[in-house]
């Protein structure tokens, strides 16, 4: 596998202050990686880095070997990523259909687009069932399978998922994760934000640990004891 996003000393200040202090990692070509680490360690801001909605203060990230740290979020997205975001985001005032839509809003492919939207409704039968339906009005987890299903409206070749089992049912956890080992199993790459540290081991290729702002640990699951690596991930630790 080769690497298909490459961030290099990338850091990220609000203000004075650095939430990113020197962010280095890849996301191999087909894999799923994750990245592990206690709230505020930095990672939904690394997300926001690497999608173009916060800027670095310097530092490189490479997708597909071309630079993108700085670009804007349209242009990020026309390149093939998409990011869905933490706390799903949807448009609440809008309905499924045109939620998918508006996923798709760079391309005009009218065709190819149908296609993708029916191949959405078959992939996620509940949002079929509620096309017409306005998107605040459905439940965290079909917010959260319009989220995904809006990411892929734009065919992406990486697929950012912050924090996407936060706040949801362990049987919704569940059926989320298939979702991602799907997704992986048809040739999308995944680079995978989870406080679920437990479910996130046993789908990641790959995974690092992120602790105020530093990447503390890189390896593939097993290498680290778990239970070491669920202390860090949701406590933080100063132990290497």
């Amino acid at each position: 596998m080769s690497a298909l996003l490459e961030a290099r000393d990338v850091v990220t200040a609000y203000g004075k202050i650095e939430a990113l202090k020197g962010v280095s990692l890849e996301v191999q070509q087909g894999s799923i990686t994750c990245l592990l680490g206690p709230n505020g360690a930095g990672k939904t801001t690394l997300m926001m880095t690497t999608a173009g909605i916060l800027r670095p203060k310097s530092g490189s990230i490479r997708f597909s070997g071309q630079e993108i740290a700085g670009s804007p979020p349209h242009a990020i997205v026309a390149r093939g990523i998409a990011l869905v975001p933490e706390n799903r985001l949807v448009f609440p005032n809008m309905t499924v259909t045109d939620n998918l839509h508006a996923g798709a809003y760079q391309r005009n492919d009218k065709a190819e687009i149908a296609t993708d939207l029916e191949r959405m409704f078959t992939r996620f039968p509940r949002l079929k069932e509620r096309a017409l339906q306005m998107a605040g009005t459905l439940s965290g987890g079909e917010q959260q399978m319009l989220a995904v299903a809006r990411a892929l409206m734009s065919r992406p070749k990486l697929l950012l998922m912050d924090e996407p089992s936060l706040g949801l049912a362990p049987l919704i956890v569940e059926e989320i994760f298939r979702i991602i080992t799907e997704l992986h199993k048809d040739g999308t790459s995944i680079f995978l934000v989870e406080q679920n540290a437990h479910m996130a081991l046993k789908v990641a290729q790959h995974f690092y640990l992120m602790e105020q702002g530093k990447i503390t640990f890189s390896g593939n699951p097993g290498s680290l004891a778990e239970d070491e690596v669920i202390k860090r991930a949701y406590l933080g630790s100063t132990k290497t």
